[in-house]
């Protein structure tokens, strides 16, 4: 364990981007896509409970994590990671679990649910997957879903750069890696000034892309979740402990990335203490409003 989480006693450190370890996820909403992305990181895909994944984080010393909701049923035809699903586990694990909804933009009902996630059903923000959805956030048909959640109030999760989804198959699935360009996000944070956005994953190919939006953006932040540190990018690293060491945050992309051997390559970087704890906990505490 990283020195720094050993000197807070409790498990202190959050992961902003986790899905579920349940057939939920791992099987029905991810499909042949997710079978793909299982061969791809060389892991195995039988699912597993919530109190082997909690007992994990806290060995780990991660005390919180943020539990991603999934629909992009129109795009792909599996069903999603229902948001009523994503606020029992939250109920069931109020103490570990911060929980975002998934709205299907390219459903009629979509604004309605977004409203729904937040006012009936408690969800702290939302999460999406351009490329598995299918969809460009930057198209002026979304307005209204971005409205919406910005009136709402809470921050939302959008994918950047490639996926593993569909990696090594014929075509990919059909995915298409253009809606992964975080330049399309920069179009809504620009129109949406008050919506708290977190651009998950270092953005590859684009990290460049996605670092300069994160420096223009006030209302932009970044994850370093989806790859071991050790393959992220120099420059991404370079600013994450230096002009950007105020809007990173650390996420894994569970269960595809183990955390505890996340946690042990990041503690290789050599990141002085105060910038550990900013990217490991105090700037998601401050972007989930903890």
């Amino acid at each position: 364990m990283l020195d720094v989480l050993k000197e807070e006693g409790e498990p202190r450190a959050i992961d902003t981007h986790a899905h579920q370890p349940t057939a939920e996820f791992l099987e029905d909403a991810g499909g042949e896509m997710m079978q793909d992305a299982a061969r791809k990181f060389g892991m195995d895909l039988d699912p597993w409970d919530y109190d082997a994944m909690v007992e994990e984080y806290h060995a780990a010393g991660i005390g919180k994590t943020v539990l991603l909701g999934w629909d992009a049923e129109t795009n792909t035809g599996n069903p999603p990671v229902p948001n009523d699903y994503v606020a029992e586990v939250r109920d069931a694990y109020p103490d570990f679990f911060v929980g975002f909804g998934s709205v299907d933009p390219l459903k009629d009902d979509c604004v309605a649910e977004a409203r729904r996630c937040v006012e009936d059903l408690d969800l702290s923000g939302f999460k999406f997957q351009q490329i598995a959805q299918g969809f460009d956030p930057s198209d002026s048909e979304h307005e209204p879903l971005w409205d919406t959640i910005e009136e709402l109030g809470v921050p939302v999760v959008f994918h950047g750069g490639n996926t593993t989804l569909g990696a090594g198959s014929p075509g990919g699935r059909g995915l298409t890696l253009k809606h992964g360009n975080p330049m399309l996000i920069d179009d809504v944070a620009a129109a949406h000034p008050e919506m708290q956005i977190l651009i998950a994953h270092p953005a590859f190919p684009w990290e460049k892309e996605q670092l300069a939006i994160c420096q223009q953006k006030g209302n932009v932040y970044m994850d370093l979740s989806g790859w071991l540190p050790k393959y992220i990018d120099d420059q991404v690293l370079q600013y994450s402990r230096s002009i950007l060491q105020d809007k990173v945050m650390f996420g894994t992309d569970y269960p595809m990335l183990d955390p505890e051997r996340w946690l042990e390559q990041f503690g290789e970087l050599g990141f002085p203490e105060e910038v550990q704890r900013k990217i490991l906990w105090e700037n998601a505490e401050a972007f989930l409003g903890l």
